[in-house]
């Protein structure tokens, strides 16, 4: 295929994808479902007379159509601005575990079985809803530039979903988590829900102000979306990134570090090549709180006049974009969780929020009704809050970091993060306390 778009086109890349994932559902506690879906597909890239075609089919016979429709898309394409990249050597990352791609079927169901049995053991009355997928999987990525890399992942992801009723009190969590290898971490984030559903028993109230908010891992995102989308090269070219223009600039607390790492070992985001055929790095974005950089692909780096760093992932029926592998923030210094808890008189523990993404999230802006909230008081942790609500600035909460925990969980896939402590917050409650 490539060979004939070259007949063609000045430059051509073919990407190809197999998987088949393995689905086990669970929902009110019983299993509900089970599924086995394939996936196959190619997807064409060209450059004719300067200008940048794609197309993509989930038909691997139809050669033909794919290639012309690759063609012809280019006289209506973007000018290409870029080159496919040359054959370049990447880290030795592991993302592939045999074991894992060999996990059976009944050991899926088996681990969902006893998730459901320790939520439902701290919180009888609660409604569990788990869904495990096992994928394996193989991506290629051939180029008319002499690229040609191939690799095989088999990751498991697991998501949550916990409701318990109780006339007009509703509690509700959602959680999720994948690895690249076979492990028991699985169980000690179920019992991290499990303890979040002990502590949502006590009932507290608090008196609506500024005061100290403490984010955890899983509530730390409110904080990391905005943050995200500022540090993403598409949104730097397209001047929309409040920071784009300012690397060199020191813009955060000197506490905070984020860097983008593909090449840790047993993750789902890591990998020696991205999706174009450029090598991965490990990419320090802040740094002690001064920006250092973005994330690009072939397309963006060239349309903001910056390097490639390795960051250009697809799916079949989409080109690619710059996408985070595995984003990681560092706290210098780090502080024991327990030391922080114990050094706040009154203030906020974020746990859950209720949707992201609430507000003018790319000037930094962020607005969110909170699903799970306790109320810390004497240095401790005394009950959940409920209606409550948070709102701020990243770009100005950020400045002032109280305290990063040592203590860091990877949540939603791709974060790893650290409780996060800032010093004061704008909170709004419906309660007194």
């Amino acid at each position: 295929m490539l060979e004939r778009l070259m007949k063609a086109a000045e430059q051509a890349e073919v990407f190809e994808i197999e998987s088949e994932a393995t689905k086990v559902g669970f929902e009110a506690n019983k299993m509900k479902s089970f599924e086995v879906e394939e996936t196959r597909g190619m997807a064409a890239r060209v450059v004719v007379d300067g200008r940048l075609g794609f197309a993509a089919s989930s038909n691997t016979e139809a050669i033909d159509r794919l290639v012309a429709n690759a063609l012809e898309s280019a006289r209506h394409g973007d000018a290409a601005l870029f080159r496919f990249p040359t054959p370049r050597p990447g880290p030795v990352v592991q993302v592939y575990d045999p074991e894992l791609a060999a996990l059976p079927t009944e050991r899926l169901i088996e681990m969902g079985r006893e998730m459901v049995e320790t939520v439902v053991e701290v919180e009888p009355e609660a409604h569990v809803k788990v869904d495990l997928e096992r994928r394996v999987g193989r991506t290629s990525v051939r180029n008319s530039a002499g690229t040609e890399v191939a690799e095989e992942k088999a990751p498991l992801s697991i998501s949550v979903m916990v409701e318990r009723v109780r006339g007009d009190d509703v509690v509700v969590l959602f959680d999720y988590f994948n690895t690249a290898v076979r492990d028991e971490e699985y169980q000690a984030f179920t019992r991290r829900i499990a303890d979040k559903l002990r502590l949502a028993r006590r009932a507290a109230t608090l008196s609506s102000g500024r005061m100290p908010v403490l984010f955890s891992p899983s509530g730390a995102p409110v904080l990391g979306l905005p943050l995200m989308l500022g540090l993403n090269g598409k949104n730097v070219y397209r001047s929309i990134s409040p920071m784009a223009g300012r690397v060199g600039e020191r813009l955060f607390d000197e506490k905070l570090t984020v860097v983008d790492d593909p090449t840790l070992d047993g993750r789902p985001g890591s990998g020696s090549h991205d999706d174009e055929g450029m090598p991965r790095q490990r990419q320090v974005l802040i740094e002690r709180g001064v920006l250092r950089g973005f994330v690009y692909d072939l397309k963006t780096a060239a349309q903001a006049g910056a390097e490639p760093t390795g960051h250009g992932e697809r799916g079949l029926f989409s080109p690619p974009s710059p996408s985070f592998s595995n984003l990681v923030v560092e706290g210098t210094p780090t502080v024991p969780l327990a030391e922080i808890v114990a050094g706040i008189e009154r203030g906020l523990l974020v746990e859950s929020p209720l949707g992201l993404g609430q507000g003018n999230v790319i000037s930094g802006v962020f607005s969110n009704n909170l699903s799970l909230a306790f109320k810390i008081e004497g240095g401790e942790i005394v009950g959940r809050v409920k209606d409550v609500s948070i709102a701020g600035n990243i770009y100005q909460d950020l400045r002032h970091i109280e305290a990063l925990s040592r203590e860091a969980e990877w949540v939603y896939g791709g974060l790893r993060l650290p409780y996060v402590l800032l010093p004061e917050l704008n909170v709004v409650t419906k309660g007194e306390g």
